[in-house]
């Protein structure tokens, strides 16, 4: 919350991608307070254009599945923003693997 509270005193646009909605849901969190926290967010969807891209990432990097699908949504989408862009994630190598340069990837 404090992350967030610092980028609106900045005046930064916090953007996170619809699949981050799913993955990050805790059910030890109570629905209103992640509720809370999600309406600080600009929510980007999964577009037809973000799974294409998402998609590339994957085959560029000769990776498939499951499980490095919502990593692949979540660096095209943060692709997809306009620069500079800062990623925050519990999960810095595969982020970095997908975005190389386009993002500074900072775990969290």
């Amino acid at each position: 919350m404090a992350r967030l509270a610092q980028a609106d005193i900045d005046g930064l646009r916090v953007v996170i991608s619809a699949a981050t909605l799913v993955e990050a849901r805790d059910p030890r969190m109570d629905q209103p307070r992640f509720d809370w926290a999600v309406s600080r967010l600009v929510i980007e969807p999964v577009s037809e254009d973000i799974a294409r891209a998402a998609s590339k990432l994957l085959a560029a990097h000769r990776l498939h599945g499951h499980e490095h699908a919502i990593d692949a949504m979540v660096a095209a989408t943060a692709l997809a923003a306009p620069a500079p862009r800062l990623l925050l994630t519990s999960d810095p190598q595969d982020l970095a693997r997908l975005c190389r340069e386009g993002a500074r990837i900072v775990k969290i």
